[in-house]
């Protein structure tokens, strides 16, 4: 199959000089992404865009003010697999899909062929475990009738791709490149989810953010002061968040924070203190402390270490997510959920069709993550030429923020089918337990000539529950091990003309376990990609140009579970500098 992403990013800055210490920088960035193909079949990332403008005033060493706006707009994009399984219900639903499947199991016999394979498990051989004896039976069929399976299964796929029992009036499995396909495809994709019976998002959504600081100095000391205010204004017509009919939602949050520098030891020893202020519109006051030291013995060594604690406000999603992927909804969770089903006893309940093995659990409403940080470094130069920058960190988190699953049930005692299935929810919490980070980086330059460089960095990151039986999913998404190699090379006088630069840069990263929504959670496979740029700077107009390509070679790979295959992404920058 051919992919295929096409992007493009523009970037356009000023760089004012307003006097000899005061500075002004506006800029604007403008992105589109266009469709992402699987062959002839469109995926779902379409005429994205987004824009954002970013002014700033600044004295060096002194103060600045910064603000920026941004505003998204999500264009013509679905949802991909909830569109697969709206094309499957738009020809036969589900119940029709599973009864032509079973109804072609019967009529030729293939459940009672199963049954009397030789060694096929039998209730009695598991007594007063009925569970077990069902989890036994696939396994056994695999591992001595596969071929068997496979021709039972083809031809019951076969039939149910049909139009099936005719009594039922369905449609025929649709085929991609079809015309048919394509009128359904089209008429699902521009229609939005999920009052809209499409798979389209709708996001118009805005982000204000502002951030102030000034630092002043008092005998040797160094005082820092600062704030930072952030408005978040989601708009999805309710295909992403819940801000369904006519609900708008408005959310804020800021922070103040104060530190103090002082040097001892001839200037060799930074201290600093620092304390922070957070507040949330749907959350109280939070306060992180924090302590660090720097040690430099000599110009060309330097240590460093902190004791630090910070919070994390629960996002956005975490508040207010209302989004159906079909076969769950994943919630926001500000105010808790009551008598959610854990799956594994909603599974033995539908399997027994008793009600009494159900058990019942309440998830508390998000709060923020707070976390504690114990951090040492180490940087140092070698033979003028190598430069080389150690890090660890150790952290302990309270409230660690991560989803846990919980079904909707309703039960009716007596009916023969007393156990009917509302909904699975994905619902945001926090951790019970304690929950630690380690990781450690180490990265290295090499100026092996007046332009030319070479650089490279590893990094190694790991989660630990301590044997925690909570059953949140943390999410933590990210590779044990990854590392970068590259090239650049800056302001090259060479023959062809001066103030070239150039960069090259190689990723890989290890795979790992991706854990988002219930049909997206899965192993991400290990993948490296090369990045190219080249920059020509022009001092006359005072303008650099600048072209490159990310995933230059293409190396199609997934980064999230579910989500689209990553090709190559060009683009085009150019910065002028009023100065």
């Amino acid at each position: 199959m051919d992919y295929d992403t096409r992007n493009l990013k523009l970037n356009a800055a000023v760089h004012y000089k307003i006097a000899k210490e005061l500075e002004l920088i506006a800029s604007s960035n403008f992105g589109y992404g266009t469709t992402v193909y699987q062959g002839d079949n469109r995926y779902s990332l379409k005429d994205i865009q987004f824009f954002q403008h970013r002014i700033e005033l600044k004295k060096q060493d002194k103060f600045f003010i910064r603000a920026y706006h941004t505003n998204e707009d999500a264009g013509k994009s679905y949802d991909a697999f909830f569109t697969a399984l709206l094309l499957q219900n738009s020809v036969k639903d589900n119940a029709d899909w599973v009864d032509d499947y079973i109804k072609f199991f019967n009529t030729e016999n293939y459940f009672q062929n199963i049954r009397s394979f030789p060694g096929y498990p039998q209730p009695s051989q598991f007594p007063n475990d009925y569970a077990a004896y069902l989890a036994s039976i696939n396994p056994f069929l695999l591992n001595n009738f596969y071929d068997s399976l496979t021709l039972y299964h083809g031809n019951a796929l076969s039939y149910a791709n049909g139009v099936g029992s005719v009594i039922n009036g369905n449609q025929a499995y649709l085929i991609p490149g079809t015309a048919a396909f394509d009128s359904a495809l089209t008429s699902i994709t521009s229609r939005e989810t999920f009052a809209g019976g499409g798979s389209k998002f709708f996001d118009k959504s805005a982000l204000t953010h502002v951030h102030a600081e000034y630092k002043f100095n008092i005998d040797s000391f160094i005082f820092t002061t600062g704030a930072n205010f952030r408005q978040y204004l989601p708009n999805s017509r309710g295909t992403i968040f819940s801000d369904t009919s006519g609900r708008e939602i408005r959310l804020y949050e800021y922070g103040l924070y104060f530190g103090v520098d002082k040097k001892l030891l001839d200037d060799r020893l930074k201290l600093n203190a620092a304390i922070r202020m957070d507040k949330n519109q749907n959350f109280d006051y939070l306060f992180s402390p924090a302590l660090s030291a720097i040690y430099n013995p000599n110009a060309l060594n330097t240590f460093r270490v902190s004791l630090s604690s910070a919070i994390r406000n629960p996002t956005l999603a975490d508040q207010y997510l209302y989004y159906q992927v079909g076969r769950a909804t994943l919630l926001g969770n500000l105010n808790g959920y009551d008598s959610l089903v854990t799956l594994e006893s909603l599974f033995t309940g539908l399997n027994y069709q008793n009600p009494d093995t159900l058990e019942y659990f309440n998830v508390a409403a998000v709060k923020p993550e707070e976390v504690k940080t114990i951090e040492f470094g180490y940087r140092t130069t070698l033979f003028k030429k190598l430069f080389l920058d150690m890090n660890a960190y150790y952290s302990s988190y309270t409230n660690f923020i991560g989803y846990k699953f919980g079904a909707d049930v309703s039960v009716a005692q007596g009916s023969p089918l007393p156990i009917f299935l509302n909904d699975i929810y994905r619902v945001a919490t926090n951790s019970k337990d304690r929950v630690t980070t380690a990781g450690f980086t180490i990265g290295a330059n090499y100026y092996f000539s007046r332009f030319y460089s070479f650089n490279a960095n590893y990094s190694w990151n790991e989660l630990d529950r301590h044997g925690s039986t909570d059953p949140l999913i943390p999410a933590f998404n990210t590779p044990r091990n990854k590392y970068n190699v590259g090239l650049t090379g800056q302001e090259i006088d060479n023959k062809i003309g001066s103030n070239w630069g150039f960069g090259l840069n190689y990723k890989w990263v290890e795979g790992f376990l991706f854990e988002g929504s219930p049909q997206f959670t899965g192993e991400i496979e290990d993948y490296g990609i090369l990045d190219a740029q080249i920059n020509k700077k022009f001092p006359d107009i005072k303008t650099t140009f600048k072209v490159g390509c990310t995933n230059i070679l293409e190396n199609l790979h997934y980064e999230v579970y579910g989500g689209p295959l990553i090709g190559r992404l060009a683009y085009f920058q150019i910065m002028l500098e009023l100065n």
